[in-house]
């Protein structure tokens, strides 16, 4: 070891367990590229091929970034680290094809107190996995080792992607009209949203992660992790059916701001939906936290998803295709409500959200047992 390096890890920073780190998750990110990539792993910077865009009209790059949230802690206290990547993968590459977009590549951020190879290889072959699963490469990352500003055990995981749109492609608000269907496309579970209630609702009980959770059939660690589903995959593959793909108007990704927000964001202004709660039952975990806390399902809809991962907003003559091509795609997916253009008292109605000037949106009746 150089003097250099032994300065260095007198401070607390092991550049060899980082060099370790990228051995162990070389495969594995290697894996997502394709004839785009060029370059290998562990360059300054990923390059992507954008030839392939002289073949779009106008060809527009959409862009996205996202992090896990609290949702790591409970990685950390399990010592199980294969699942966030996907989470992070979730949050991040299906954000962009709610344009319409393609993704085409991602890079992801990883900082921690230390440096323990085989913990981010594992974190990092979670990523890596899912964006092989989405389509998308991932062409490059960056672990940083910070001691005395975290502890040993802690860290923190963002990445960022980039996509591509024809221009006469791109989904959103200004396509949708009146009479559309709001198809709901079933979720996994919490995804990586509301993780701040669910720690606090869990501690107020005395209840730890290794703790059994019967009605969950399993521990509540396990059941928390479950990954978030991803959508990327089958709506491309959607978009891209010849005699589909364009009766899909609008698509929502429910994220952070609960049910009604997400979807009022890709209406537009002067239009409004009642989401019917009796085409869906929430899945248990959401019910057993509720029950725990004393609360009402109603109450967390602006929190968790509640069962419903991803909005599509179509033309009301193809909803019950794209709501089978969505269930043969592995997406399970149901009518949920319809878009109605026109003026009406919205009192009780969620309208816009995220600085979005959009729609109307409410839940309306009690959800299915």
């Amino acid at each position: 070891m150089t003097d250099a390096n032994s300065s260095y890890a007198a401070a607390g920073v092991d550049t060899r367990a980082g060099d370790l780190a990228v051995e162990l998750m070389k495969e594995a990110v290697a894996a997502t590229h394709g004839p785009g990539v060029l370059g290998g792993v562990g360059g300054f910077a990923g390059l992507f091929d954008l030839s392939f865009a002289k073949d779009y009209a106008r060809p527009l790059l959409a862009t996205s970034t996202d992090g896990v949230g609290t949702k790591i802690a409970i990685a950390q206290a399990l010592d199980r680290h294969d699942t966030i990547g996907q989470d992070l993968v979730g949050m991040v590459v299906d954000d962009i094809v709610v344009v319409g977009a393609k993704p085409l590549f991602m890079t992801d951020y990883i900082a921690c107190g230390k440096v323990v190879p085989e913990r981010i290889a594992a974190i990092v072959t979670g990523i890596a996995r899912a964006c092989a699963e989405t389509g998308t490469a991932l062409v490059g990352g960056e672990t940083a080792e910070h001691p005395g500003l975290m502890g040993v055990d802690d860290y923190d995981v963002a990445g960022a992607a980039v996509g591509v749109v024809e221009a006469d492609r791109l989904l959103g608000a200004e396509r949708v009209r009146d009479g559309d269907v709001v198809i709901a496309i079933a979720s996994s579970g919490l995804h990586s949203n509301g993780f701040s209630l669910v720690r606090h609702i869990l501690a107020n009980a005395g209840l730890t992660y290794t703790d059994a959770a019967p009605d969950l059939g399993t521990t509540w660690g396990e059941a928390l992790l479950e990954p978030t589903r991803l959508y990327t995959g089958p709506l491309v593959q959607l978009l891209e059916d010849e005699r589909l793909g364009a009766s899909v108007h609008s698509l929502s990704h429910v994220t952070g701001g609960g049910i009604a927000a997400n979807l009022a964001r890709v209406l537009p202004r002067g239009s409004w939906v009642e989401l019917d709660r009796s085409t869906w039952s929430p899945a248990a975990v959401f019910r057993v936290l509720n029950d725990l806390a004393g609360t009402t399902l109603e109450s967390t809809e602006g929190t968790w998803n509640l069962g419903i991962g991803f909005f599509a907003v179509v033309a009301a003559d193809a909803a019950s295709d794209v709501v089978a091509a969505l269930g043969a795609l592995g997406l399970p997916a149901w009518p949920a409500g319809t878009v109605t253009i026109g003026a009406r008292d919205l009192d009780g109605f969620e309208q816009g959200a995220k600085g979005v000037d959009g729609g109307a949106v409410r839940l309306v009746g009690a959800y299915a047992d």
